[in-house]
């Protein structure tokens, strides 16, 4: 980085806030990305001072508050294309911050471009915030099976977020796995949870689009079962496998007729196909927008079995499509779902449990519909526009305390537009 002093921080206290956003992820498919590129959005619809910086070969968002500095080296991680291992342009980026003169960081996550934003702010002398929104050590645990290198990805971890002002926590439980690394709890806030739940509704409801002429080729009388995410061992997918297949000879001796659609993709992808051979189920591949809240409302049970995500989005966007879910009693998800009301909160460890019931959702069309309804009651009130109000707000409160504490006036914070 370059050995200038870093700009004094202006005394105009008339003037709005300031957040530079450093992520490692934005142009690709997964829930942290889509999340951050609802941040730059929505930052622009409230008026907020929010910049986005990111260093990837992939095309992003084209919008002002977004700036993707060219990397050094990209190219698609092997045995997981949908992913790119990046050597970052840390000082283009660096000195795109400069230019913007953020009044604070926000580290989304702890690979090149997140470690690039670290290194910034501690130059910089600028507070820093960040996100946890992914449980490294246990994909870490899940893909590699070792002590080691889980210990290894740990300590880095308390590492990466032990300098932060605050860290936002998805969940109540991974606020707790962050605690119990070391750092303070009062550094610690439950980020409010919110979706975009006016793309996410059940009005796009149209069953016609798992057997219509250029849909999905399903059949037209069978009971639908959605997963969405990632394709991959981490989001516990063999499990879902084992979870299927004793479903589907359940459902085969009561005459029942069941299909599993799957959106998204991965490096299990292939083993997956494998392994359900002889049994019904279609990979949709990645689906998004409009088309993707289509294939929520139109299913009849949403199933999400991974026990390592610290929100599960998906599981929020399918109860706002009004579907009953089934989900693990391990990490975020299970704070979304209220049991026996808007889905099933189940225990990883019984396939059997999981087995009844599944069963007893895709037979029982009262019992689906009662805790569809439910659960899109729940999830209205979780705007993604009230969920970043929550997330500015710390910011700015962040940023007051550091400049009151090197004798600057607080800035203002004018009150964002209606969702």
């Amino acid at each position: 980085m370059s050995s200038e002093p870093p700009p004094p921080a202006s005394s105009d206290s008339s003037r709005a806030p300031r957040v530079c956003l450093f992520t490692d992820t934005l142009a690709d498919v997964n829930g942290v990305a889509r999340f951050i590129r609802n941040l730059a959005e929505r930052a622009g619809e409230a008026g907020r001072d929010l910049h986005v910086l990111t260093s990837q070969r992939l095309e992003c968002p084209d919008r002002p508050n977004v700036h993707n500095i060219k990397p050094r080296f990209a190219r698609p991680m092997p045995a997981y294309e949908t992913l790119d291992i990046v050597i970052a342009n840390a000082p283009a980026l660096w000195r795109r911050a400069d230019e913007l003169q953020p009044d604070a960081v926000h580290l989304s996550t702890p690979g090149p471009v997140g470690i690039a934003g670290l290194r910034y702010a501690r130059k910089r002398k600028l507070p820093i915030l960040g996100t946890y929104h992914t449980d490294f050590p246990a994909y870490v645990d899940h893909l590699l099976d070792t002590d080691a290198a889980t210990y290894v990805t740990r300590k880095t971890m308390h590492w990466f977020y032990k300098p932060f002002k605050r860290i936002f926590s998805r969940s109540a439980d991974y606020a707790d796995s962050l605690v119990a690394s070391g750092i303070p709890r009062e550094r610690l806030v439950r980020l409010l949870p919110g979706i975009r739940t006016e793309t996410f509704h059940r009005r796009h409801r149209d069953t016609s689009i798992w057997h219509a002429e250029g849909g999905y080729g399903m059949s037209p009388t069978s009971k639908k079962l959605l997963y969405v995410g990632r394709v991959s061992v981490e989001k516990n997918l063999p499990f879902l496998v084992k979870v299927y297949k004793a479903l589907q000879t359940r459902a085969q001796d009561e005459g029942v007729e069941v299909e599993l659609a799957i959106v998204g993709d991965g490096p299990y992808r292939a083993r997956m196909t494998e392994e359900l051979a002889g049994v019904p189920v279609t990979f949709l591949g990645f689906r998004h927008g409009d088309e993707l809240s289509r294939i929520y409302a139109s299913s009849d049970v949403f199933v999400f079995p991974s026990t390592t995500d610290t929100l599960g989005q998906v599981v929020m966007e399918s109860q706002s499509c009004a579907v009953p879910v089934v989900v693990t009693d391990q990490g975020g998800p299970s704070e979304v779902v209220d049991h026996d009301e808007t889905g099933f909160v189940l225990s990883v460890e019984n396939t059997a449990l999981w087995v009844d019931h599944l069963m007893e959702l895709l037979t029982d069309e009262g019992r689906r519909t009662r805790m569809g309804d439910t659960g899109f009651a729940k999830i209205q009130p979780m705007t993604f526009a009230h969920s970043f109000e929550h997330f500015w707000n710390v910011h700015v409160e962040v940023i007051n305390e550091h400049r009151s504490s090197v004798g600057l006036p607080p800035l203002d914070a004018p009150t964002a537009p209606a969702s």
